[in-house]
């Protein structure tokens, strides 16, 4: 739709066509409302006019700093449509011409977006980050401190020790819970990781010791924050500086202070409002894909990780097992009953009775390496798979909050808008007072303001699911990490046993003659 200029001083008198405008916002810088000089000049050689022609609109060019007006490029794209049907580019022209301005012959706007120029630190798309960076940003280690009695469970503290800061401070679930709150306050459109159940849930008493319950608790809440603490924005945010360094009486008041200082990331992201220029054209194609090639990624851990339990879970049984064998030995050793006369081997069994009591010390100690190796297998490879998959599922829920939150509330209050649009124009059709009509367009005022508002809002969702998409990818050679642990671990716990049998071997000569038991008589 044409339109008549309105801003600043008017150079000519003609409507302005929406192609001027559509040129203008493919080809403007994207921090600001002007044109760089040399875009404009890359534009002008996009066009078939004669180098003499194009120097006459080039000295016409009025820049400041090397930028052109929105007006002085307007005045330009007229000059350029004036050249290519012939006439000499004149501000005359642009004088007498009281109609709408001609359309110069320059392509689809979609096609100029390439003309314009981006500063290398503009490309805030894109997340210049390793896993070693990532993992090297802090290192946040979670200890139980001794317990109070409560009503429920034990009211349990955690000593907090922050690698980077280098300092340690106390907290109680309680604070994970409020911290957690803020977090996801300021950061909605960010990978925030879920909190474990600050209670056992109904039944889990049945499989689950208290014990048990609040190590595993212990345990996520240190992958929680260790996540936190390592991720791009987090890590440089006032909230997590606080819940890490803060030793006051109350850290929950000081966490809710300093969001209510700094509101969500769309009020201070510099580039926020601007999150549409840099995203690319088929953003919504690449997050799907991104999103399902996640999905199964995130499915595929899930299952190593049940795997890798399932594997701890038989080195502690094994532990178990090994033990109890050795005990069993030792009682029989330990049995001081005579024999009959009418055994013919009762010489013998004396000797091997103490042979068999003997040999529960070297089955604790087996049992001993087995319990090692299930901690090994669970500290190194279980934790790790945990700490990917907590990564993982806190994508999903950032693209189910992208879906149901903004995307919702955008589509919910552009169905309200359509609403008072209607209303409007049944107002118009049968008079009604004054006052209502007044009110009625305030409304659709304040809504197309607050309609405004949830575009850029989405824009900037997506902005971040982008960049978060990309943490996920930063973090995926975090596999050969795993893949390294576990094989390590396994070596680790193969020659460790190993060398407990091979001890144990010989002192079975006692027991089966000279073959040490080898290949024992039957």
């Amino acid at each position: 739709m044409a339109g008549e200029i309105n801003e600043g001083v008017v150079p000519f008198l003609g409507s302005v066509p929406a192609y001027y405008r559509e040129v203008y916002e493919a080809i403007r810088c994207r921090t600001d409302e002007r044109v760089h000089v040399d875009v404009f000049q890359r534009l002008l050689q996009r066009t078939d006019i004669s180098k003499p022609v194009l120097g006459q609109i080039a000295e016409q060019v009025d820049s400041t700093d090397g930028f052109l007006s929105k007006l002085s490029l307007y005045k330009l794209l007229a000059l350029i449509a004036f050249a290519q049907q012939g006439k000499q580019p004149s501000p005359k022209l642009l004088e007498n011409c009281i109609q709408e301005l001609p359309k110069p012959q320059l392509g689809e706007p979609r096609e100029l977006n390439a003309l314009r120029m981006q500063p290398a630190q503009e490309d805030v798309l894109t997340m210049s980050q390793t896993l070693d960076k990532l993992l090297g940003r802090d290192t946040v280690q979670l200890e139980l401190i001794p317990e109070k009695k409560g009503l429920f469970l034990k009211h349990v503290e955690y000593q907090v020790t922050s690698q980077r800061f280098k300092i340690s401070v106390y907290r109680r679930y309680s604070d994970f819970d409020v911290f957690h709150e803020v977090l996801l306050q300021r950061f909605a459109y960010r990978v925030v990781p879920a909190l474990p159940p600050k209670r056992m849930l109904k039944g889990v008493l049945t499989s689950v010791s208290e014990r048990e319950f609040i190590e595993c608790r212990r345990r996520a809440l240190g992958r929680f924050i260790n996540l936190v603490a390592r991720h791009p924005f987090f890590s440089e945010d006032e909230l997590v500086k606080t819940f890490l360094t803060f030793s006051g009486s109350d850290v929950q008041s000081k966490l809710r202070d300093a969001y209510k200082k700094t509101g969500d990331e769309f009020m201070t992201n510099r580039i926020a409002t601007l999150a549409k220029e840099y995203l690319p054209a088929d953003i919504q194609a690449q997050f799907s894909t991104s999103r399902e090639l996640i999905r199964n990624i995130h499915n595929s851990f899930q299952k190593l990780r049940d795997r890798a339990e399932k594997m701890a879970e038989r080195s502690k049984e094994n532990a178990t097992d090994l033990l109890m064998f050795g005990r069993e030995l030792s009682t029989l050793g330990s049995d001081g009953s005579s024999l009959p006369s009418l055994a013919s081997s009762r010489s013998t069994w004396g000797t091997l009775r103490q042979s068999l009591k003997s040999l529960s010390v070297e089955f604790a100690v087996l049992s001993d390496k087995a319990a090692q190796q299930g901690r090994r297998e669970e500290d190194d490879v279980v934790e790790k798979l945990n700490i990917f998959l907590d990564l993982l599922q806190s994508y999903r829920d950032l693209c189910e909050r992208h879906e149901k939150g903004v995307l919702h509330e955008h589509q919910r209050a552009l169905h309200k808008y359509g609403m008072m649009k209607r209303q409007m124009m049944s107002a118009s059709v049968q008079p009604k007072e004054q006052a209502s009509v007044e009110q009625l367009e305030s409304r659709i005022v304040q809504q197309e303001n607050a309609i405004q508002t949830m575009e850029l809002r989405n824009y900037f969702s997506l902005f971040c699911l982008h960049q978060e998409t990309q943490l996920i990818f930063i973090y995926l050679p975090i596999t050969s990490h795993i893949l390294g642990a576990f094989v390590n671990s396994q070596v680790q716990g193969h020659r460790e046993m190993g060398a407990v049998w091979n001890e144990l071997q010989p002192k079975l000569g006692c027991l089966f003659g000279g073959n040490n038991g080898s290949k024992p008589p039957i």
